[in-house]
Order: C-alpha cells, then structure tokens, then sequence
C-alpha cells in the first residue's frame, strides 16, 4: 500500500498502476513464518487481510497438523477503540495450543491507529506457554518480498543464538520460497539433493518445513545460500555480520540452464573442497539432457518444435529475479534467442548488479525495468514488439492486440496446475524448462473460440 499523494501523481502522469504482480509485506511476512512448522500464526488485522494468510498457508503447503491459523478479525470500533485489547484477549485464547511459537504480525489499520503489538506482547509472554514473536509487517511496508526480509529479521534476532562452533561443511538456506516458480520445492529438493552428494549438511533451512529449534543452531553453519534473488540478502548480511556465516555463490545467477548450473555446482565444489564430485555432477547432467533431448527429438521431429524457429528470435523477460535473471544467459547461450526486454518484479541492488554484468558479458543491450507492473509490462512489450515472451498468465492477456505471436508461462501465475513439484534448478530444470516451452508452442495453434452448439 503506498501513500496517497505519491500514487495519485504517479498514476497522473501515467507512470503506475494499482495492478502488481507482488502482494503487500503482511503476504511477505506470513510466507516466511508459516515456512516454521509447530508454531502459530496470529493476523492482526481485519478478517479480509488473513485471506492472504491462508494464501502464504497454501504457498508453503503448510500442515494444518503443525500449523495453527489465528486471526483478530477487527472491525472498525475494534481498530480505531480496542485494537490491542482484541490482540491480547485473541493470544490468552490461545495459550491451549501446543505449539512452540506463536507468531503476531499486524495489518495496516492496527499500525497506523498505533496498536503496539510488542508491549502487548512483552507483558503477555510470561503468561502463555510459548514464545510469542511479534512481528511489524503492515502492508504499507512494501511489497511481499519486504515482508520476508522484516520477517526474517524478527526471527533471527529473536531465535537464533551464538552457538560457538562451526559444523564442518554445512550450509543454511535461505529464502527458497521468494521465488515465482509455482513449484518452487522442487528447486528446494534438488538443492538439497545435490549438497548431500556433496557431503555438505543443511544445518536449517530459512524457511520450509523448518523446525523451531533448528533455529538454535543456525549460527554453526560454516556458509549461507541464498535462494533467492528478490529477498533474502538482509538475512545473510545479518548471519554474516554477527556469527560469522560466510555467503557463497553470492555474484552469479542462481543455477538455471546448462552454463548458469555448471558454474554454480563448481564454485560449490571448490567452496568445499569437492571439486571431483561437482565436476562428476555438471558431467553427468549434460550428458543426460542431451541424450533426453536426443531420444525424445526435440527440436528434430515433425512433432517438435524445430529450433530453428528460435534461432535469434527477439523474446521478452517478464518475472521475478530468481527467475528471471538466469534465464538471460539460458535463452541467449542455449537457445540462440535475443533477449529484448528484462522487466523484473523487483530490484534488489545486488540482483540488480548482477543482471547488469551479465548482460554486458553477453553483449547484449535490452530494455530493462526493476518493479515492473502490469501497466510497465505492458507499455515495454508494446515499445519493443518481441516475437516471444517468458512470461505469466498475466502476460498472455497483456499481449492482446500486439501481434506478439508466442507466450510461455515459466511463472506465477500460470494456467497449469501440478500435483508434481517441478524443479528449474539444475539439470532436469531444463528438460521442465523445454517441455514448457514446446506445450506453449503447441497451444499457439488452439482456437481460441468456443462453439457451444452440440455436434449431433
């Protein structure tokens, strides 16, 4: 939610719209914290804004099991007259629950008529059972990635303590759900997957399915991976600065595509001294893919996309960093296609410098724009007319009436639904990635009207 007079001019004079892709920093923070698994989750706010607490539930595919969902359901009278007694009357309620925390975040009204969540919080901790972790996240903070860096920022300060020694070749990770693919825990999983080939331990992961006292011994990971290049730096600066957890693969793209995962597993492996087993791991990856890629035909066959068709092919970026910012070097490199314009959902200085030195590595001069809205999206894609666009169900409407014949959703949201988590980390990354691309081909030459009169 920004402020009034700073919208009404922007919108003015053409330069914003109200249509984001990203929700407000209460979505944000409530992602971070039901990513803690036997905790509790109070909004305080009206019973409209907990909607995107049941949102954040549905992202971090939450338990209900081990997760209890709380929320103060004010009113008008009740934000303007009781809001904090609502807030304390709601915890004491709550003081039967077994859980091991109950985290309070607070909603716009409470904040801007002044509930003091923390007082309420500090006189009412040694009545209940639990911790209670309040945590300031009204909308008007900024956007959902916002959230996760206050929230994280509570949690660390709160949670995490000098543990005094280090855990020989261990890792934390961190913010592995601020990213737009919709199965973002299969990145997570091959994560995971490919630190355990290494013989490096995730000592906790920040946050997913994480246990409230993996928190204790956060401060013994030798290294941090960051996740995510739209959140997440703050907490890394944090652990960093004050435990001494070292960040690794900080300057470069997160692993998607053939060149992006190469160089990301080898700067693992010469971080921790497993250079054999990295080397085995790019060797065996790309010899996978291209023999998939060999045996399906892709790219050969009648029934394929050919890839000539690609072949320098002018194509706009529409997405958040994470997903985003890779995707130039796989697109140019891999592909042979000509990134023309990069709109990102967010604009990190770090992201931001990195997107910049691969461009410029490349050789490539796009248009570029950080906070992108429906509305920039829009008025870039009709300054720039690519022939393809990576993109969101968003973008398969904001391309009406630009003759942009080709659209691929990579991001959120998109039509398809998946029971199945589909990574876009590493090497199967790519085969997810290239089947998407080919269905959306496909679905190019689908009619788009609809007869409703029977056949017989």
């Amino acid at each position: 939610m920004a402020r009034p007079t700073e919208i009404s001019s922007e919108v003015l004079k053409g330069e914003k719209c109200f249509d984001s892709y990203l929700r407000c920093a209460l979505h944000g923070a409530a992602l971070t914290v039901l990513g803690v698994e036997n905790c509790g989750v109070i909004s305080h706010a009206p019973q409209g804004c907990a909607y995107l607490v049941d949102s954040a539930f549905s992202w971090q595919e939450a338990d209900w099991t081990k997760t209890e969902t709380l929320c103060t359901k004010l009113c008008e009278d009740e934000i303007v007259h009781g809001g904090e007694e609502l807030l304390a009357r709601t915890i004491l309620e709550a003081k039967e629950l077994n859980i091991g925390a109950l985290f309070v975040l607070s909603a716009c009204g409470p904040e801007i008529v002044g509930d003091d969540i923390v007082a309420v919080c500090q006189d009412l901790e040694p009545q209940v059972p639990f911790k209670l972790i309040p945590i300031e996240c009204a909308g008007y903070r900024g956007s959902q990635y916002d959230g996760i860096d206050i929230a994280l920022d509570v949690m660390l300060k709160k949670l995490v303590k000098d543990s005094g020694k280090k855990v020989p070749k261990s890792v934390c990770l961190i913010v592995p759900h601020a990213n737009a693919n919709p199965t973002w825990m299969g990145d997570l999983a091959w994560v995971k997957q490919t630190l355990s080939q290494m013989g490096i331990q995730v000592v906790a992961t920040l946050t997913h399915k994480t246990a409230l006292s993996k928190f204790d011994n956060l401060s013994s990971a030798e290294a941090s991976l960051l996740l995510s290049h739209d959140a997440g730096k703050n907490a890394a600066d944090y652990l960093s600065s004050e435990f001494g957890v070292e960040q690794i693969c900080r300057e470069m793209p997160l692993p998607i595509g053939m060149s992006n995962t190469r160089r990301w597993l080898l700067e693992l492996g010469e971080r921790f001294d497993a250079q054999e087993v990295a080397e085995k791991l790019v060797a065996e990856g790309e010899r996978m893919v291209a023999e998939t890629l060999r045996r399906k035909g892709w790219g050969v066959s009648g029934e394929s996309l050919e890839v000539r068709l690609l072949y320098r092919m002018p194509v706009a970026i529409i997405a958040d960093a994470t997903i985003g910012i890779p995707l130039v070097r796989f697109l140019f490199e891999e592909l042979e296609m000509t990134p023309e314009l990069i709109c990102l959902r967010s604009s990190q200085p770090r992201a931001r410098e990195i997107l910049e030195r691969e461009v410029g590595d490349l050789g490539l001069d796009p248009k570029i724009v950080y906070n992108a809205d429906v509305h920039k999206v829009r008025r870039g894609l009709d300054e720039v007319r690519p022939e393809a666009v990576f993109g969101s169900n968003v973008e398969r409407h904001a391309i009406e009436g630009l003759g942009i014949p080709l659209i691929f959703e990579v991001v959120n949201p998109m039509r398809q639904f998946r029971l199945v988590d589909r990574e876009y980390f590493g090497y199967s990354g790519i085969l997810n990635i290239l089947e998407l691309i080919q269905n959306d081909f496909n679905d190019r030459w689908r009619s788009k009207e609809r007869r409703y009169k029977a056949r017989w």
